[in-house]
């Protein structure tokens, strides 16, 4: 079972308020009901969806929609539900501010839909239910969208989402537009804000393990490229001495530039660091790491000068 899934029978699960169904169902078959001269028509293909909104309407309107159950032909071999309400269909559709008072559709629903904040919330859920899909985040990028029909309707839902700061953005498409949130922070905002606890302790989980993650990785890589700009250092040290070597012999060098030139062709790998500590240790005389580090610039201004002459 999908994420978009579980997320969605969670809240199916909640309590609502009359008004509350009024507003959710708004959004639900505004986005995923077709109307016609005689009946509105819902489909489906999640059962526990299609229940919910079965008992929602017979709850407030005491109406039984039809339900119609298709078997798809398909490799998942699944099932889909339809629901068909003749009974009281403008009194539902006005009530709903899916219809006006001289029968015309309704893009945007009037402000009472909306207006309360658990109502808000509501018309969200009933969005959600239609048309709304979450990526599992422990198998892809964060992803969560909203395919809607009309830009006027998808612009009125971006304001909607963005009064609780969602940052939702609109990409047209050729079947219409999606609003949609690709923050991480964002979306585990949006699962609270529909109240998806669960679904809000599961993401929350996979984004601290996938930061964590990420995090170790930009270390390791960063760790490496340390270790190589460490080495690389090194073997231009290497270079510069043999250059010496080879040209003019390493005794024309004084004592202290000597003694470090013959333990960088030692320990060709070592860091400044663990060069340091090795002289040190072995000559038993204190080397810091810049005192190495200005002696290194001084034999490769020796090996600069001999490849001028």
């Amino acid at each position: 079972m999908s994420f978009s899934i579980n997320v969605k029978n969670e809240v199916i699960n909640q309590q609502f308020t009359k008004l509350e169904f009024i507003s959710l169902l708004s959004a639900y078959i505004r986005n995923n009901g077709i109307i016609n001269n005689v009946s509105i028509i819902i489909n489906s293909e999640n059962e526990f969806i299609t229940t919910f909104i079965f008992e929602s309407l017979n709850s407030l309107y005491d109406v039984v929609p039809q339900i119609t159950v298709r078997k798809k032909f398909n490799f998942k071999d699944s099932l889909s539900y339809s629901l068909e309400i003749s009974e009281l269909k403008d009194i539902i559709l006005k009530d709903l501010s899916l219809m006006n008072e001289h029968g015309f559709f309704i893009n945007i629903p009037r402000v009472y839909i909306y207006e309360d904040e658990e109502e808000k919330k509501a018309y969200i859920k009933g969005l959600f239910f239609a048309t709304g899909s979450i990526s599992n985040p422990k198998t892809s990028n964060y992803h969560l969208e909203f395919m809607i029909d009309d830009y006027e309707y998808a612009i009125f839902i971006c304001e909607l989402l963005d009064t609780y700061e969602l940052n939702s953005k609109i990409i047209e498409r050729k079947n219409g537009y999606v609003v949609y949130i690709k923050e991480s922070e964002k979306i585990s905002d949006f699962l609270r804000i529909i109240k998806a606890n669960k679904a809000v302790m599961y993401f929350e989980d996979i984004r601290i393990y996938r930061d964590h993650k990420n995090m170790v990785n930009r270390l390791n890589n960063c760790e490496q490229a340390n270790v190589e700009k460490v080495i690389n250092s090194a073997l231009k040290q290497v270079e510069y001495i043999k250059e010496i070597e080879e040209k003019i012999g390493l005794d024309v060098l004084d004592d202290k530039l000597k003694d470090v030139a013959l333990y960088r062709l030692k320990y060709p790998e070592a860091s400044l660091n663990e060069l340091s500590e090795i002289i040190s240790v072995e000559s038993r005389k204190k080397v810091t790491k810049s005192g190495l580090n200005h002696r290194f610039r001084k034999i490769k201004e020796i090996a600069d000068d001999i490849n001028k002459m």
